[in-house]
C-alpha cells in the first residue's frame, strides 16, 4: 500500500491534481486507511500506466476512461484465457489434442 505522498514522490510526472481528477472519476480506486487514501501495489500500477498514456503518448482526458476499459477487458480476457489452458493441462492427452485439433480446426474455416 503507498499513501499518495509516496506516490507522488515515486512517479515524478504525477500531478497530485491529475491523481485527485483520476480518484473522483473512479479511474482509479484507493482505500480508506484512518482518513487518507492508499493505493494497492495494482492500483499503483494502473497510476503509472494513466501517467504513460496521459503524459507520454497525449491520450486526451475524454478518451482514457475508454482507452482503460479496453485494456480493462483485454486484461480481463487473457485471465481467462490463462485459466482455460491451466483447466486444460489437466485434462488427458486425448480430450487435449481434441481441443487442440478443435481449435486448429475452427481457424481454417473463418471467413
Amino acid at each position: 500500500m503507498m499513501a499518495v505522498d509516496d506516490l507522488l514522490a515515486t512517479i515524478s510526472a504525477l500531478q497530485r491534481s491529475d491523481l485527485e481528477r483520476w480518484v473522483s472519476e473512479e479511474l482509479v480506486v484507493p482505500e480508506q486507511d484512518r482518513g487518507s487514501l492508499t493505493f494497492s501495489d495494482m492500483e499503483c500500477a494502473r497510476i503509472r500506466l494513466i501517467c504513460t498514456l496521459t503524459y507520454q503518448l497525449d491520450v486526451d482526458d475524454s478518451a482514457l476512461p475508454v482507452v482503460l476499459s479496453l485494456l480493462d477487458q483485454l486484461y480481463d480476457t487473457r485471465q481467462r484465457l490463462f485459466s482455460l489452458t491451466r483447466a486444460i493441462k489437466t485434462q488427458d492427452e486425448t480430450v487435449q489434442l481434441a481441443i487442440a485439433a478443435a481449435t486448429s480446426a475452427e481457424g481454417k474455416f473463418k471467413s
